[in-house]
C-alpha cells in the first residue's frame, strides 16, 4: 500500500513537471518559429503586428526619437506589449530597436530587431527579357566511362572532379570558357597536366591525365562542362536611386546540377515572345521567343546570382525603356491575404496587369522565394496560359499601390497556383551588390 502511493506521488511530480517543463518550452519554441530574428519597419509610417503569442515584450525608444507604440510616444523607460494582442510600432528616425521577448514579463527568451529604415519606392517593371550568364569558372555537370582505343574502359575523372565543381585553371593558367579547355586538351596530348577545382568556396588542385576515345578518335577526360546558359525571364523593378534592376525572384540554377551557377558576368537582353505553351497539370508552360544578342539589344548587365533573385546595373541609355512611375514598396507584415495583381507582357511589348489571390502569407518560410502562395484569378490569363508559366518568373505583384514582391515558382499539379517572394528579400539581396 505504502509502495502503491509513493508510485503515485512520484507519478503525479513528474506530470507537473512535464506540464511545466511543456509551459516552459512552448513559448520559446514559438518565439523562435514564429517570430523571426528582425523585422524592419518604415520612418514615419504606422506599422500593425499581430502575432497572438502568450509573450511579453519590452521596448523602449533608445535614442531614435519620437517612438510610438499604440499610438502613444515613449521615452526612455521600457514599455511592456502584450503579444497577445495586436499593436503599432511607429518612428520617425532611421536606426535599431532592440526588442526584449520575455515569458510572463521575467523570463527572457530571445531579442528581437527591429531595423527602422527610410521610406523607399521602385518601378514595378513585368518586362519580359533574355538572361545570359557566364559561370565563373568552367562547369562540371557530371563524370562518365572513356572507352580507349586499347579497348580499356577509363574514368580519367573519377574521385577528382564531382558535378558542380568549377574548374579554374589549367596548368595555372586561367580559364575563360570550355573552348579553351577543349583546345588544351588537345593540344597536350596524353600527357598528364594539374587542374584547380573550386568546390564548397574551397580550392583543389589535382592531375588529370587525358585518352584517346575509340569513339570519334579525340582525347577526352570524361567530364561534360557547361561556361554559359540562357533564356527568358522578367524584370520586377528598377531601382531609380542607384539604377540597380531585380529580376526572376529566383536564382539561376543549373538544369543538370540543379546548383546555384556562380556568375563572373551577365546581362539581360531585349526579348520577344513569339510562342505560349500552356501550362497542364504535371507539365509546366513556358513562354518561348526570339533573345536579341546585339550592342543595341543590351539593357543591362548582371552582377548577382542569389536565391532570392539576379541583379545588376541598367545602361543610362536604357531606362527609358523601362515603364512605369515609381510605387512604395509594402514589407512583410503589411501584406494580407486577398486580391493582388501581377504585372507580366506575355505577348508583345504591352506589360498588363492581371488579377491574382493572395491565399497565403508565410512570413516564416525558410526558403525565402515562397513566402506568397498565389492563384491567378485572371480569365485573360488563364485563357492564355493556363495561369503562371516558365518564363512568367520575376512578375512583380502589387497589393493596395504597393510593390509587394515577386512571382518565383509555379506548382506543377495546378498551374494557377505558385509562389511568390517577399519585395523585403529581393532588395536586401541587391544591396550586396554595393
Amino acid at each position: 500500500m505504502h509502495n502503491r502511493k509513493a508510485k503515485h506521488v512520484k507519478s503525479l511530480r513528474i506530470g507537473i513537471l512535464f506540464i511545466l517543463f511543456i509551459a516552459i518550452i512552448s513559448p520559446f519554441a514559438a518565439s523562435t518559429i514564429y517570430i523571426p530574428q528582425e523585422i524592419k519597419i518604415i520612418e514615419g509610417r504606422e506599422h500593425q503586428f499581430k502575432f497572438n503569442l502568450p509573450l511579453q515584450a519590452n521596448i523602449k525608444a533608445q535614442g531614435q526619437g519620437v517612438l510610438k507604440v499604440n499610438n502613444k510616444p515613449i521615452g526612455e523607460e521600457k514599455v511592456n506589449i502584450n503579444l497577445g494582442k495586436p499593436f503599432s510600432i511607429q518612428s520617425n528616425s532611421k536606426g535599431t530597436l532592440d526588442v526584449q521577448l520575455k515569458l510572463l514579463g521575467i523570463l527572457p527568451l530571445k531579442t528581437l530587431k527591429v531595423d527602422v529604415i527610410s521610406p523607399m519606392e521602385v518601378v514595378p517593371c513585368g518586362m519580359t527579357v533574355g538572361v545570359n550568364v557566364e559561370t565563373d569558372g568552367i562547369m562540371v555537370l557530371g563524370t562518365g566511362n572513356i572507352h580507349g582505343i586499347d579497348g580499356k574502359v577509363y574514368e580519367p575523372c573519377k574521385g577528382i572532379l564531382e558535378a558542380g565543381d568549377l574548374i579554374l585553371k589549367i596548368n595555372g593558367k586561367n580559364l575563360n570558357n570550355k573552348q579553351e579547355l577543349i583546345d588544351f586538351i588537345e593540344k597536350n596530348g596524353e600527357k598528364e597536366f594539374k587542374i584547380v577545382i573550386k568546390r564548397h568556396n574551397e580550392l583543389f588542385e589535382s592531375s588529370i591525365k587525358a585518352i584517346k576515345s575509340k569513339e570519334d578518335n579525340t582525347l577526352k577526360i570524361g567530364a561534360w562542362v557547361r561556361d554559359q546558359t540562357q533564356g527568358i525571364g522578367t524584370i520586377t523593378y528598377y531601382n531609380p536611386s542607384n539604377k540597380s534592376f531585380g529580376a526572376l525572384g529566383h536564382g539561376i540554377t543549373d538544369v543538370d546540377t540543379k546548383k546555384l551557377m556562380p556568375i563572373k558576368e551577365g546581362k539581360i537582353m531585349k526579348a520577344e515572345i513569339t510562342s505560349i505553351k500552356k501550362g497542364q497539370k504535371g507539365i509546366p508552360g513556358e513562354l518561348t521567343g526570339a533573345i536579341f544578342d546585339s550592342e543595341e539589344s543590351r539593357l543591362g548587365i548582371i552582377k548577382l546570382n542569389t536565391s532570392q533573385g539576379v541583379f545588376g546595373k541598367i545602361r543610362d541609355e536604357k531606362i527609358k525603356l523601362l515603364p512605369g512611375e515609381t510605387v512604395p514598396i509594402a514589407l512583410q507584415h503589411e501584406i494580407s491575404e486577398g486580391e493582388a495583381v501581377i504585372r507580366s507582357n506575355i505577348s508583345g511589348d504591352c506589360i498588363e496587369e492581371f488579377k491574382i489571390y493572395i491565399q497565403k502569407v508565410s512570413n516564416f518560410q525558410q526558403d525565402l522565394s515562397k513566402g506568397l502562395i498565389i492563384k491567378i484569378i485572371d480569365p485573360r490569363l488563364l485563357d492564355k496560359t493556363n495561369g503562371i508559366v516558365q518564363g512568367m518568373s520575376g512578375s512583380p505583384i502589387l497589393q493596395n499601390g504597393k510593390l509587394i514582391g515577386a512571382v518565383t515558382h509555379v506548382f506543377v499539379q495546378d498551374p494557377t497556383k505558385g509562389y511568390g517572394i517577399f519585395i523585403e528579400s529581393m532588395l536586401k539581396k541587391e544591396n550586396l551588390m554595393e
